[in-house]
């Protein structure tokens, strides 16, 4: 059974947002992995970005499904901001709102579906928070891990520096595309069990 049911005064059965920076410097990067799979999706899809709630936006069709797919173009730390800016105007609610995101505390190369969930010191998700009043929407955690023993970056250094070559970014992308789909199509739980 599908999680998502357009309510009576949203005309979307989804909108996704992935976090990311701004700037070609930081295009590859970790922390734009959530920037990485919504590119992924606009493409499978055959979305076009435009400018609009401070971002980049695409809408596509899954099926019957009509998603929005939002890049906050803010600094992270203000993403907020620009999704609580379309959650609004397309009348979301929590629930048909899937945040995608880097995490530095889930192994490199896993992911994790879940509904709500806590802040984990990551801005981005504290800015969405603040802005939206709650912290119970959907999130896809992309698992960037941590900097290894030896390595002396800091760990903002880590998530600002491009994945390596061994990390396979292009396969992690689209497998987490693959579990935003099956979110939409059909449950966070069927993501949980095919990709968790």
């Amino acid at each position: 059974m599908r999680l998502f049911r357009r309510g009576a005064s949203s005309t979307l059965d989804l909108l996704g947002a992935g976090l990311g920076n701004l700037g070609r410097e930081y295009e590859r990067t970790r922390h734009n992995a959530g920037w990485l799979v919504l590119d992924e999706l606009a493409r499978r899809h055959d979305g076009s970005w435009r400018s609009k709630f401070s971002g980049s936006l695409a809408e596509v069709r899954l099926s019957d499904l009509r998603l929005v797919l939002l890049k906050p173009e803010t600094y992270m730390n203000e993403s907020g901001r620009s999704v609580a800016g379309a959650a609004r105007f397309f009348k979301v609610e929590p629930e048909s709102l899937l945040v995608v995101h880097d995490d530095v505390d889930l192994e490199a190369g896993r992911l994790q579906a879940r509904g709500g969930g806590g802040l984990a010191g990551h801005n981005g998700l504290r800015s969405l928070a603040a802005d939206l009043g709650t912290q119970d929407f959907l999130r896809l955690r992309i698992g960037v891990g941590r900097p290894g023993r030896g390595d002396p970056r800091s760990v903002s250094d880590w998530v600002l520096s491009p994945f390596a070559p061994e990390e396979d970014a292009d396969a992690l992308i689209s497998r987490a595309a693959d579990a935003v789909e099956t979110i939409a199509l059909e449950d966070v739980e069927a993501a949980q069990q095919r990709f968790n």
